[in-house]
């Protein structure tokens, strides 16, 4: 997926694919034999009998500022992880429709906004059946980035100066860096994405 300029490295010319075998993102589960396995699926029920119980407990009243907390939380962490520093004020207000006068800011809140508005798109179970598929992914993409303003739509390479636009919901087609990383090459991507879903949507319950 194509991000912020904040963490991504553009290459000048489009990626060739480098031949990366998808072992490369092994293991996705945890295998039958691991003497692991019983203990952590003993705490992941755990976990969630323990979250299906707290929430009962809550009024509704209470469950929808409480989620709205969470949503603003979370928004502001995932945000600042990327170097984008938006007070959990400015967040509030940008929920309100409150906007900064300088450009800048406002564009962070306008970003703040979205994060929250799509994951509250989320929650209300419009991606049911879909959170793991590639199709999923790119339409929590396109729904985040059409709401970003125009400023935050464009990547740049340090080193060129060259600058790209994002395609909202589309895969890359370039080579990146995050930090020290490279990643895999953009044509890798599609097969990477179907090893995702072949192994995460086939699981049950448990």
């Amino acid at each position: 997926m194509a991000t912020q300029k904040a963490d991504i490295e553009p290459d000048v010319s489009a990626a060739e694919d480098r031949g990366e075998r998808i072992s490369l993102m092994e293991p996705l589960l945890l295998s039958d034999g691991s003497r692991r396995r019983g203990e952590l699926t003993d705490l992941a029920l755990e976990l969630a009998q323990r979250s299906a119980g707290f929430r009962r407990s809550l009024p509704p009243s209470l469950l929808t500022s409480l989620a709205t907390l969470v949503r603003a939380m979370n928004c502001y962490y995932s945000n600042l992880i990327e170097g984008h520093d938006t007070h959990p004020i400015e967040i509030e207000r940008a929920l309100r429709g409150d906007y900064s006068r300088d450009a800048k800011k406002r564009d962070l809140q306008l970003e703040a906004k979205a994060h929250v508005v799509v994951q509250e798109w989320i929650d209300e179970g419009s991606l049911q059946g879909r959170a793991i598929t590639a199709d999923g992914i790119r339409e929590v993409h396109r729904r985040f980035c059409e709401l970003l303003p125009e400023d935050l739509l464009w990547v740049e390479n340090p080193a060129t100066h060259e600058r790209m636009q994002v395609a909202p919901g589309e895969l890359r087609n370039r080579d990146v860096m995050v930090g020290g990383h490279i990643a895999i090459s953009s044509p890798a991507v599609p097969r990477f994405l179907a090893r995702f879903e072949g192994a995460y949507s086939r699981l049950g319950k448990l």
